[in-house]
């Protein structure tokens, strides 16, 4: 199982400690796309107009700043580094033994600098969406997908790619071939808000409960124990399954 979550604006940083290593990082052939994008984001970031280049606001100058140390600043195991409200639904430093490893194994975030991060990597602070146009790489989305196509295609293995990305950071990646079919977006009616807070609720009922799901129906099925949900099947070759999800009242 592959359970895709995006980033969050919101970060908690760690202000002392070793900085990233790279050759650390989870899906090491990301390596050189790595350095392309974060060579580029520290030399836009030091401009003039890199808040308007960037869609940073003139309050979060200090992000910009970030950007340009992100290759020696403190680095943060990513299950730490990301909060919000998806985080705080995933609430992933109360999972512990088995619940623990398989959010290790299952858990993917979709970065803008970084590409693709398990729970267990440790990156520096950075302040960068995936729509960003950023000078000297291009539009973010389009530019990591052939990217990541190999890496996430692997990492999906056999069992269903459950997404729970916004649909800024699903540019990044679409599964194609046979994992296409097994590719479950997980959408929520309401608010953004609420949206975010029960996918962190969908990605956090998996770690802990386990999954023998190969199909999406077998997965709708198995979350139809703590979610309401309905799947709808693709309208298209090479689209998602939507699995509608709400917690119950």
């Amino acid at each position: 199982m592959l359970i895709l979550l995006p980033p969050s604006e919101t970060k908690s940083p760690r202000t002392r400690g070793r900085a990233t290593d790279p050759a650390t990082l989870s899906f090491p052939e990301l390596a050189g796309a790595r350095r392309t994008v974060q060579a580029a984001l520290a030399e836009v970031s030091g401009r003039p107009d890199a808040a308007d280049l960037l869609g940073v606001p003139p309050s979060l100058v200090e992000d910009l700043r970030r950007n340009t140390e992100l290759a020696g600043s403190p680095a943060t195991p990513v299950g730490e580094f990301y909060t919000g409200v998806l985080y705080d639904a995933l609430d992933l430093p109360t999972l512990t033994g088995p619940a623990r490893r398989r959010a290790n194994a299952w858990l993917v975030v979709v970065s803008a600098a970084f590409g693709a991060l398990r729970m267990t990597d440790r990156v520096g602070a950075y302040r960068l969406a995936m729509d960003v146009d950023l000078p000297g790489v291009g539009r973010l989305g389009p530019w990591w997908r052939p990217h990541l196509d190999a890496p996430l295609t692997a990492a999906a293995g056999t069992g269903p790619v459950v997404d729970c990305r916004s649909s800024t950071y699903a540019t990044a990646w679409r599964p194609t071939g046979a994992v296409a079919r097994r590719w479950v977006q997980v959408v929520v009616p309401g608010a953004s808000h609420w949206a975010k807070h029960t996918r962190g609720l969908v990605a956090r009922h998996l770690c802990e409960h386990g999954s023998s799901a190969r199909t999406p129906r077998a997965l709708a099925e198995e979350l139809s124990s703590a979610f309401e949900v309905e799947l709808t099947p693709p309208v298209r070759e090479g689209q998602p399954w939507q699995l509608a999800t709400t917690p119950p009242a």
